[in-house]
């Protein structure tokens, strides 16, 4: 998937993937099947496809109702970091900054 966003590129074929973020039940309203990727230029985003109680929602074409969707979901570090820590935590150092504790 490639989307353009307020004027940035975001691509899964050139971007790298961190982790895989899927959660929840297939078929359930609240299933995310997602990734969480890097730019070559460290820009944080997730691509996937989330169902209608998930961010990936779309609202129906009668505002009647909310569908699930594929999209591509820009995000800051911190929130990368979270998912990272999250569902790949071996992988947190080679990614993000950490200090020791």
């Amino acid at each position: 998937m490639r989307r353009s966003i307020d004027g940035k590129v975001y691509d899964e074929d050139t971007a790298e993937i961190i982790c895989d973020i899927s959660e929840g039940r297939i078929g359930e309203w609240d299933q995310v099947s997602a990734g969480l990727y890097v730019t070559k230029k460290g820009a944080y985003f997730i691509a996937g496809y989330g169902g209608a109680t998930t961010r990936f929602k779309k609202q129906t074409s009668d505002k009647n109702g909310w569908v699930g969707s594929d999209s591509i979901i820009p995000i800051g570090v911190e929130e990368a970091r979270t998912y990272c820590e999250k569902f790949a935590p071996d992988e947190v150092e080679e990614y993000f900054e950490v200090e020791e504790a």
